[in-house]
C-alpha cells in the first residue's frame, strides 16, 4: 500500500459524535480515546484509557493488548496531527467489553448475540446463507442477483480454503492472487474496477452486475481447478495458477464482448439502494473489503 493510502483518515459517527479512524495495513484502526469519550461520561478519556489498559493487561489477562494497540498520527481539533492510540476492529470490541458504562450495554448484548449466531452458523452453514440472503434482501438487491452473489461467496470460500491448504498464508498474498485473477478476467485491476464504478471503500463484489459476478466466479473456479490439477504449492505456484485461471475467464469475456458489442465491465453500481440505518450506528462495522 502506498504512503498516501496509509495516511488516509476517515471519520466514523456514533450517536452524533465523531470517531477518528485510519486505514493502516489494509485495515481500519480506530481512535481508542474517541471511543472512550463517546461511551463514558468521563471528563478525562486519556486517564480512563490509561487505567483501563492496566486493568485489561493485569487483571483480565489480555497480555497481547500492548502488541495490538499502535500509535498513529491522527488530526486533532487544532488541525495538527498527534500520535494517538488506535486499534483494529477486533481489539476495539475487546476494549469495549471492559468499559463500565450504560452506553456500552447495548453493544455488549449485540456482541453476545453475534457470538451465538456465529456458533449456530458453524454448526449449520445453511443458517449463514439464509442470514446473508436476508441482509441483501433488506438492502434492496433483486433475488436473481442475490442468488449469484451467494454462489460467488461459496466459490470464493472454496478457493481461499484451497489456497490456505496449499501454503498461502499472509493476507497480502491473498490480495495479490485475487488481483491477478481479477486483472486477467476483466482486463483491469480491482482498484481500477472500483474507480470505473465510482466506488471508494465499498465492497466491489457487492456492486458487480450479474455478468461481472458470473465471470468473476469463472475466474476463481478455474483458478481453484488449475491449482488442484497442478498441485500448486506456495505463493509463486498459486500466482501462476491465478493468472491462468483468470485468463480462461478473460478469454470468455472478450468473446462475449465481441459478439454482443458491449463491455462486460460496467460502471453500474448499487449505491442507489437504500441502506437500513440501525437504531444505534455501530462505529465498528464499516468498510467491507474484497
Amino acid at each position: 500500500m502506498d504512503k498516501e493510502k496509509q495516511e488516509l483518515i476517515k471519520i466514523a459517527v456514533f450517536n452524533g459524535k465523531r470517531i477518528r479512524k485510519i486505514l493502516y495495513k489494509d485495515e481500519w484502526y480506530f481512535s481508542i480515546i474517541d471511543v472512550v469519550s463517546v461511551l463514558t461520561n468521563t471528563s478525562s478519556p486519556r486517564r480512563y484509557w490509561s487505567d483501563l489498559k492496566r486493568k485489561l493487561s493485569k487483571q483480565e489477562g489480555f497480555v497481547e493488548l500492548y502488541e495490538k494497540v499502535v500509535q498513529l498520527k491522527l488530526e486533532s481539533s487544532d488541525g495538527k496531527k498527534y500520535l494517538t492510540d488506535v486499534c483494529s476492529t477486533e481489539t476495539m470490541f475487546r476494549v469495549i467489553q471492559s468499559i463500565a458504562s450504560p452506553k456500552v450495554e447495548p453493544l455488549k448484548r449485540w456482541l453476545a448475540k453475534v457470538g451465538f449466531e456465529r456458533i449456530q452458523e458453524i454448526e449449520d452453514p445453511e443458517i449463514a446463507s439464509k442470514r446473508m440472503r436476508s441482509l441483501y434482501k433488506d438492502k434492496g438487491y433483486p433475488d436473481d442477483w442475490i442468488d449469484k452473489r451467494l454462489q460467488s461467496i461459496t466459490v470464493r470460500e472454496k478457493l481461499t480454503n484451497e489456497w490456505q491448504n496449499r501454503g498461502v498464508r499472509e493476507q497480502k498474498e491473498y490480495a495479490i492472487l485475487t488481483a491477478e485473477i481479477s486483472q486477467a478476467t476483466f482486463g483491469v485491476k480491482p482498484f481500477e474496477h472500483k474507480k470505473i464504478k465510482n466506488l471508494k471503500n465499498e465492497n466491489l463484489r457487492d456492486h458487480m452486475t450479474d455478468l461481472e459476478l458470473i465471470f468473476n466466479m469463472l475466474g476463481e473456479a478455474s483458478t481453484n481447478e488449475i491449482a488442484i490439477q497442478r498441485d500448486a504449492r506456495g505463493f509463486i505456484e498459486n500466482k501462476e495458477a491465478a493468472k491462468d485461471g483468470g485468463k480462461i475467464a478473460g478469454k470468455a469475456r472478450v468473446h462475449l464482448e465481441k459478439e454482443s458489442e458491449k463491455s462486460v465491465v460496467s460502471s453500474s453500481n448499487y449505491k442507489h439502494l437504500s441502506k437500513k440505518v440501525q437504531k444505534n450506528k455501530d462505529i465498528l462495522l464499516v468498510d467491507d473489503r474484497d
